[in-house]
């Protein structure tokens, strides 16, 4: 599947990067701990609970925005689950998390997103390096598992696999202008995401960028893609991916770097291809993507009213967010994302140090400094 614009043209499908494993052929292992960025009341907790009590895992919730950690530890000992909750609000100056250099380049150009999912999801795998858990599962509050059992199998690939996703069944999980050009006729495909992730230790060095598309971030070498698999399925709710322009404004830098970065590798090369010259051409090739979306768009006959309206208003918005971006400025993302990771495997191996009790959860937010703020049952 090729989009209609010319190469270097933004790929629309990274399948061929993906290895697929039917979960009935997977072996099978225990998931030590599901880790769920929690922004929702505890009502949508519901397949949380459910897949940690079918597969015995722990239940680690970072809550924010509307969710409340007294709240979801609550309900968590209602439903029967290992649980331990934090607010991450409050976790958020206790140093836990280092600071990043890709956060204060996005800051200076005022594209850093107003978004805690990668604050979370990082502290997720601190807490679970320090826990000693070996295998673990992101799973977003807004994601429905039809088959906890798959989530066994996801487990088992990870002795192979740095990472597992499972297959969205659902609401498709692609950026504002991949949700267009797909809904507008285009050929387009989803990824594995964070939304339901299985990770194994040996992706503890690795950390999410606040970045749209982190989770692709997180996925990569210092060089290329760490051994990913994908197997079973998870269905993601629905949500309107138009509802306002922000969401497309705020995705556009992170959503050309990932399929810059990933159009490289479909074509068999590496990240230390991504030079000037390659964000130039891509830029160019990004842009022309959205304005054919965009005609695209406006030419379907099947999209009319206030949907097409915010689907175009949308798409105006990433171009115009697009047009801010240049190959300078990717260059320096990724050298200061190269600088991060170092960063971030500093930061891991300091901890690892100062820790004197694998294996104990509580001792972990003890190292981490956040065990006055973690609720349990």
């Amino acid at each position: 599947m090729t989009a209609t614009v010319a190469a270097p043209a933004q790929h629309t499908t990274h399948q061929r990067l993906l290895h697929h494993v039917a979960a009935e052929d997977a072996p099978q292992a225990q998931l030590d701990a599901i880790v769920v960025p929690n922004g929702r009341p505890a009502a949508y907790l519901k397949d949380a609970f459910r897949a940690a009590r079918e597969v015995d895992a722990t239940l680690l919730l970072l809550c924010s925005k509307s969710a409340r950690a007294t709240d979801a530890v609550l309900a968590a000992k209602r439903a029967g689950v290992r649980v331990r909750a934090i607010d991450t609000d409050e976790a958020a100056g206790l140093g836990a998390v280092p600071p990043f250099a890709t956060s204060r380049l996005l800051q200076a150009k005022r594209q850093l997103r107003r978004t805690d999912t990668s604050f979370k999801r990082n502290l997720g795998v601190l807490v679970a390096d320090l826990a000693g858990w070996r295998r673990i599962l992101f799973l977003d509050d807004d994601i429905h598992l039809s088959r906890p059992g798959d989530l066994r199998a996801a487990a088992g690939l990870l002795d192979a696999y740095a990472a597992v996703g499972l297959a969205n069944t659902g609401m498709r999980d692609n950026s504002v202008v991949c949700h267009a050009y797909h809904e507008s006729g285009g050929q387009q495909d989803t990824f594995v995401g964070g939304g339901a992730l299985a990770v194994g230790r040996d992706a503890f060095s690795s950390f999410f960028p606040d970045i749209y598309n982190e989770d692709w971030f997180f996925l990569l070498s210092g060089t290329g893609l760490r051994a990913t698999a994908v197997t079973g399925s998870a269905y993601q709710h629905d949500y309107d991916p138009y509802r306002d322009t922000m969401r497309a404004r705020s995705e556009e830098l992170g959503d050309t770097l990932a399929e810059g970065l990933y159009c490289l590798l479909d074509n068999g090369m590496s990240l230390a291809d991504a030079t000037a010259e390659h964000w130039a051409s891509f830029l160019e090739s990004r842009r022309a993507f959205i304005s054919t979306t965009l005609q695209q768009v406006q030419d379907a006959p099947y999209l009319t009213g206030a949907y097409e309206a915010r689907m175009i208003a949308a798409l105006k918005a990433a171009l115009g967010r697009s047009l801010l971006i240049d190959p300078d400025l990717c260059v320096r993302y990724l050298r200061a994302w190269q600088r991060d990771r170092d960063t971030w495997q500093t930061h891991l191996l300091s901890l690892r140090a100062r820790h004197g009790a694998p294996g104990d959860p509580d001792a972990a937010f003890d190292t981490l400094g956040i065990s006055e703020i973690v609720h349990k049952s």
